[in-house]
């Protein structure tokens, strides 16, 4: 006697719906692991982005104990070819030491006064040059010393607008101040200004003085454009 399975038989085409139901799911649910997936890969990216320090913010110059530049600390242009002056203000940092670390005022005589390095040539050296030098002289002191020097507040490079303008008395001097932006700095010319008779006095490197006329008249008519010259530290502008 047949113990065959007397079960019925599920039709050939609902078998195929049932398989393309079934692929179908299958299908919807690995979809949506791969999208969470590409999601969480996206917010974890940003995130990371978001917590990454802006590495061209710093203008400070750090060197270390072999006496150069430190890479990392963004050097500035700006900062490396500025030339100290007397009266500047600068802020020094030695990195973990506090004592050594704060404004420092350029005296008269150039120079600056630390703990333990005492008395230290400032005037006419570049923030690099300075830290460079700083860094030599606590070698004894501290080990693998670590400095930034920064130009905290430009006073030594200046000049002076005298007579009939505006605003007379000293102005800080900029790199590219000429005869023109110095005028306009000092608010301009008062009315019975003489124009055509300005003039700058300006020491010469052997210690005399040069008088450099300057025509305004003559200028703003498009003449003798090459009078508007650059203005120099400790030049004194004279409008009659």
């Amino acid at each position: 006697m047949c113990n065959c399975d007397r079960s019925p038989r599920v039709p050939f085409a609902v078998r195929m719906r049932k398989a393309g139901i079934r692929g179908l799911t299958n299908w919807a649910i690995g979809t949506f692991l791969v999208a969470g997936f590409a999601l969480t890969a996206h917010l974890s990216g940003q995130t990371s982005a978001a917590q990454a320090p802006d590495s061209g913010a710093a203008t400070a110059i750090t060197t270390h104990s072999n006496g150069q530049p430190d890479p990392a600390a963004g050097n500035g242009h700006a900062q490396d070819a500025y030339i100290i002056g007397d009266d500047d203000v600068l802020s020094i940092n030695v990195w973990n030491e506090k004592d050594l670390t704060g404004s420092v005022p350029v005296r008269s005589d150039g120079k600056i006064s630390l703990p333990l390095v005492g008395e230290v040539q400032a005037a006419g050296r570049t923030p690099v040059q300075l830290g460079e030098d700083l860094t030599v002289a606590l070698r004894g002191f501290i080990t693998d010393p670590q400095v930034t020097v920064i130009v905290q507040t430009i006073n030594s490079r200046k000049f002076n607008i005298l007579g009939q303008v505006t605003k007379p008395g000293s102005y800080v001097l900029t790199a590219d101040t000429t005869m023109v932006d110095a005028i306009a700095l000092a608010g301009g010319f008062r009315d019975f200004a003489k124009k055509k008779g300005v003039y700058i006095l300006r020491m010469n490197p052997n210690g005399g003085e040069a008088r450099i006329r300057f025509n305004y008249q003559s200028f703003i008519k498009g003449k003798n454009t090459s009078q508007n010259i650059k203005i120099k530290p400790n030049d004194t502008i004279v409008v009659p």
